[in-house]
Formats: structure tokens, C-alpha cells, sequence
């Protein structure tokens, strides 16, 4: 079965950084778009960034210029660097895969089949 290991979470302070991994699975890893989602205390899930097969990337605009998210396909892995980290960025960031549909950019957690168990980012002020 497809199994998402997210791991790389941790506590840092603001203007720290921190790389999160996502080891994928029971999957044709090259095949498939790979997303970044955090969900914040009391909010709804939102997406960060997307690497689509081709490694077409796409960032929410909260993101852009400071995370940058990759891949290695042979190591079935998508990685998410995060810096100049703030408090806002606090949330459990997710992982998600999606198998590749031509040139549609997921960036919709609706889109998304598989999802790891998220791993917790906490950024103190």
C-alpha cells in the first residue's frame, strides 16, 4: 500500500529554518505531483507548495522567496526548506501525492489521493 512519511518538524525560533522529508511508498514516485499542506490550531488546511512530476513548482504567496520545495526520485522523497521562518508558519505540515494529469497544477487538497501523518512545526517568537 502507499505509505507518506513526513518527518524534519521541529521547534525553532523565527528567522530559523528547518527541511522537511516526505519518504514515499508503494508508489511510481516519478509518476506522481507531490504537495506541501499545513493545517494551523483552529484553522483549515491550506496548501504551501506543489512539485508536479516534470518539477513545475507552484507556492502559495505566503511561502514565496523564502520555502522551496524538491524532489529526488530516486530516493522516492519530496522535500520541503523552509527558512526565514515566523511564528505563522506554526502547523502540522502534510505531505500529499496525486497521480500526475498532464499539465493541471494541483494545488487543491481535494486533488490529492494519498497524505502522510503530518509532522509539526512550531516557530517561536
Amino acid at each position: 500500500q502507499v505509505q507518506l512519511v513526513e518527518s524534519g518538524g521541529g521547534l525553532v525560533q523565527a528567522g530559523g529554518s528547518l527541511r522537511l522529508s516526505c519518504a514515499a511508498s508503494g508508489l511510481t514516485f516519478s509518476s506522481y505531483d507531490m504537495g506541501w499542506f499545513r493545517q494551523a490550531p483552529g484553522k483549515e488546511r491550506e496548501f504551501v507548495a506543489t512539485i508536479k512530476w516534470s518539477a513545475v513548482r507552484v507556492y502559495t504567496d505566503s511561502v514565496k522567496g523564502r520555502f522551496t520545495i524538491s524532489r529526488d526520485n530516486a530516493e522516492n522523497t519530496v522535500y520541503l526548506q523552509m527558512n526565514s521562518l515566523k511564528p505563522e508558519d506554526t502547523a502540522v505540515y502534510y505531505c500529499a501525492a496525486v497521480y500526475s494529469t498532464g499539465a493541471l497544477i494541483p494545488t487543491s487538497e481535494k486533488l490529492y489521493t494519498y497524505w502522510g501523518q503530518g509532522t509539526q512545526v512550531t516557530v517561536s517568537s
